[in-house]
C-alpha cells in the first residue's frame, strides 16, 4: 500500500445499488485504503483497518437476506481502490 494520496474515498461515502428491485447500500469508512495487486498466481488485497471493515461491510451487504443472485459491486483503480490496483468484483452466486 502506498502512503501518498489516493483516489479512494477519504470521507464516509455510500453507494446505493438496486438489483431486481432490492436496494443494497455499500458504505466506505472514512480514510479506507484498499489496494489489490497480483503476485504471480496469487491476488493480494491489502488494506488498512478502515479498508478491511469497508470490504467486510460490502461482503455482508451481498450476503444479506433477499439479495438476488448475481448482485455485485465493481471496485477499480480510482473508484474505491488505491491508484494502480487491479480491478476487483465482489459478486453473490448462489448456484452450486
Amino acid at each position: 500500500m502506498t502512503s501518498d494520496s489516493s483516489s479512494a474515498p477519504v470521507e464516509s461515502t455510500q453507494l446505493a445499488a438496486v438489483t431486481d428491485g432490492v436496494a443494497q447500500v455499500f458504505r466506505w469508512e472514512a480514510d479506507a485504503r484498499i489496494e489489490v495487486r497480483g503476485l504471480g498466481r496469487e491476488v493480494v488485497i491489502e488494506a488498512n483497518a478502515a479498508g478491511l471493515r469497508t470490504l467486510a461491510g460490502h461482503l455482508l451487504v451481498l450476503a444479506g437476506e433477499g439479495v438476488p443472485d448475481g448482485s455485485h459491486l465493481h471496485l477499480e483503480d480510482g473508484n474505491g481502490l488505491e491508484d494502480g490496483s487491479l480491478g476487483l468484483v465482489l459478486e453473490r452466486c448462489d448456484d452450486e
